[in-house]
């Protein structure tokens, strides 16, 4: 039990760092902007389902 609590934490502690990395990529690459990469990095997930929706 305590090995499946482990596991689930590692897995949503690398899921939130992928998602905060690559909106901070695709807002950077998008709008060259550092400030907007920093905001988008924050709404992580959310600002990757947004670009992949609108673009």
């Amino acid at each position: 039990m305590a090995e499946s609590n482990s596991n689930n934490k590692n897995t949503i502690t690398y899921g939130i760092t992928l998602g905060t990395c690559l909106s901070t990529v695709i807002s950077y690459t998008n709008w060259e902007s550092i400030p907007w990469a920093l905001l988008h990095g924050v709404f992580s997930w959310g600002y990757v389902i947004y670009y992949a929706i609108v673009y």
